[in-house]
């Protein structure tokens, strides 16, 4: 028997657990904030990105593992471990991570910061003007806004809403009775009070830098509460965050208008069951029982951490202090030749000519809004249909189609009202859109519509054209800025055609099951992988080259896993990118040592996905918006599309996915055991920084 035959690739071994490989993703997020190198705004940039993902993280995977404990399914993942394993291998990581993020802004930045002129200061150490100062903001500003709420029989414990920062507030009446009180600390005041903004000392070089000082809005309240308890000796507050469960089950089939659905599910997140419940050394244990008790909580879902709870606040400092010395440089994008001495109307004439690629940040995103603008303006369009799944709040791809509609066009536009976290704002959206007649949907029962399209069919001479935009990425001109994304813009027939499809799928009833030439999930995609994989195993088995390069956010997909394996073991070289949880387990001799995982962190997010084959030379590459996921391939409306430009083809291949395969200052190499490695340029090698590479 020989010794592939001998290997089970499915034994949980061979396997790395999908939450303790994102744990590890946002260890190199995390990694970014420690790093010397980068200026010092964007390090606590990266902190309060950081804090924001690991709230995700709580509100979403590990609501959902304790879902699956307290309904006592135990499930075995494909690593091997049962759900009670996995919270106790999670609170074990997440508090390494949550410990370790705290000390890189009390021990590294703190004091930075402070030398930098913006300053922190601890409400106690306040001098007699800043006090006065935070006191007069908190009678003129605050007081107002607080509401102090008593827990004893008569008032039962509180409601506490997700993400919120709390007092408990310990109170003795004049008898000696001490009671206990909950006081939410407003999150619609800034969380960091400026009180001063002054001119410093002057610099070296002559310059005078501004001096910033801040305060905790909660030290200031809690400087203050005797104002709030009037008659009441406060004898001590401590500061409590909770993280709620955030996870939205929709039960579609029930639900005869899914916005009215989403819209109820959205006010219930605020109070999903509470999953971590953050707190200081400091807070005595008879609180901390009063806390687990009524918030229905175990002693493992707290968590004691240092200052501050709830690093996301720090965004506050990154976008609102003014110093550019203190940030990376401004990067202005640019617009590819095809499009760049051309006027808005003439963007139809520009993709007849040829399929442009667009490669974001470093393209601008304006020729995506230019072509909506341009869609919405020409008498020959007659329709644009569109998928949106996060636009953001300020969307000038939605102000196009509105004013589509009132030029009176067909505008047909599927709005994914499920997409996590961006459902208040798709609300609204799908509301405008509806008011000028814009024919909404509200994606398919069950299904995630995740894929990016947009379709404008044309009148020319006789007969139509479809001119469409496919992309790796959301229809976002914010996000755009600061996400790494492949976009293409093309009229060919045969993708126009399969568009067409798809959107007959998505607001029809179509069961379309052969696409020409686009991979839509869940009906073609897998299978489409599945069989370009096998074809790159039968030419390294013919003895010929065989090579594959994926990029991807995401690889935890078993049966994706063991076919690289097998790819592998045939001996096709396959290089990974995948920025976050990666299972697969490469260097594992017999079974991966022909499969190299890199994930690259750094100022943007590697976003896009992209899928190489060698092909014997023939090289294929698509782009598209699905990850190797289980949610992905079946659960979720994605499109993958091949790029037909051999010199586009060339130039992904030789000049792209290179810089990445080469970069050795973003690297990250994933070991065996789940860990990386970052890697360092070696000594007389040229370094290679694969994002400042595309800037420049």
């Amino acid at each position: 028997m020989s010794m592939t035959e001998t290997i089970d690739l499915t034994s949980p071994s061979l396997y790395i657990n999908r939450e303790l490989s994102l744990l590890e993703f946002q260890r190199r997020v995390l990694e970014e904030a420690l790093d010397e190198s980068k200026p010092l705004l964007e390090r606590i940039k990266f902190l309060a990105i950081f804090g924001s993902n690991m709230d995700e993280f709580f509100m979403v995977r590990v609501s959902g593992i304790r879902k699956m404990v307290e309904a006592r399914i135990m499930e075995i993942s494909p690593d091997g471990m049962i759900p009670p394993d996995q919270l106790a291998a999670i609170r074990k990581l997440a508090l390494e991570l949550l410990n370790e993020a705290q000390r890189c802004y009390q021990k590294k930045l703190l004091s930075r910061l402070d030398k930098a002129g913006i300053h922190i200061i601890d409400y106690k150490k306040l001098n007699k003007a800043q006090k006065e100062r935070a006191d007069t903001y908190f009678k003129e500003v605050v007081y107002p806004v607080l509401t102090p709420l008593a827990l004893d029989p008569g008032h039962p414990f509180p409601h506490i809403s997700n993400l919120s920062l709390n007092l408990a507030i310990v109170i003795r009446d004049k008898k000696g009775n001490e009671k206990f009180a909950r006081l939410k600390v407003p999150d619609t005041l800034p969380r960091l009070l400026p009180i001063k903004r002054s001119s410093g000392g002057v610099r070296k070089d002559g310059t005078i830098p501004h001096q910033h000082y801040f305060v905790w809005l909660e030290q200031v309240i809690a400087a203050n509460l005797d104002d709030l308890f009037p008659g009441m000796e406060v004898t001590s507050a401590h500061p409590f965050r909770i993280v709620r469960d955030a996870d939205i089950e929709i039960q579609e089939l029930e639900a005869d208008d899914l916005l009215e659905t989403m819209q109820q599910n959205i006010r219930k997140r605020r109070f999903g069951s509470v999953v971590q419940v953050a707190v200081y050394e400091s807070m005595p244990g008879n609180i901390r029982e009063l806390l687990v008790d009524n918030l229905e909580v175990s002693r493992n879902d707290v968590y004691v951490l240092e200052s501050p709870l709830g690093l996301s606040g720090l965004w506050q400092l990154y976008s609102s202090v003014e110093r550019h010395d203190l940030k990376d440089t401004p990067y202005k994008p640019r617009l590819p030749k095809a499009l760049r001495y051309m006027a808005e109307a003439n963007i139809f004439d520009a993709i007849r000519n040829e399929n442009i690629l667009l490669h974001h940040p470093y393209d601008s995103f304006d020729p995506v809004v230019d072509f909506l603008a341009a869609a919405a303006r020409d008498p020959q369009v007659l329709a644009i249909k569109q998928t949106l799944y996060r636009v953001g709040t300020n969307a000038p791809v939605v102000e196009a189609l509105l004013e589509a509609a009132e030029r009176g066009k067909q505008v047909a536009v599927l709005v994914e009202l499920k997409a996590r976290f961006d459902e208040e704002s798709n609300i609204g959206w799908a509301r405008a859109l509806e008011e000028v007649g814009v024919h909404v949907v509200y994606g398919l029962v069950g299904l995630k519509t995740h894929c990016k399209v947009t379709m404008v069919v044309r009148q020319e001479g006789e007969g139509i054209r479809r001119y469409l935009h496919l992309a790796t990425g959301n229809y976002n001109a914010n996000t755009s800025r600061v996400y790494e994304d492949f976009g293409i813009f093309t009229c060919d027939e045969s993708m126009g055609a399969d568009a067409t499809d798809l959107f007959n799928y998505l607001t029809g009833y179509s069961t379309k099951q052969e696409y020409r030439k686009l991979l839509v999930a869940p009906v073609s995609l897998r299978k489409k992988l599945e069989k370009l994989i096998l074809r790159e195993i039968e030419h390294a088995g013919q003895g010929r080259k065989a090579r594959l390069i994926f990029k991807v956010n995401s690889l935890v997909d078993p049966h994706m896993i063991q076919l690289l394996y097998q790819a592998s073991q045939a001996g096709v070289q396959v290089d990974l990118l995948v920025r976050g949880m990666c299972c697969l387990r490469p260097g594992i001799k017999g079974v991966s040592e022909n499969i190299r995982v890199i994930s690259i962190v750094g100022r943007y997010l590697e976003h896009s996905r992209l899928f190489y084959f060698h092909n014997d030379g023939a090289e294929e590459i698509y782009l598209g918006s699905a990850d190797l996921m289980p949610r992905n391939l079946n659960h979720r409306v994605e499109v993958v599309f091949p790029v037909e430009n051999k010199n586009q083809i060339h130039y992904l291949r030789q000049h792209v996915l290179d810089a990445y395969l080469k970069d050795n200052m973003r690297a990250r190499i994933l070991q065996p055991d789940g860990t990386y490695i970052r890697l360092v340029p070696e000594t007389g090698k040229d370094i290679v920084d694969v994002q400042e590479k595309f800037m420049s």
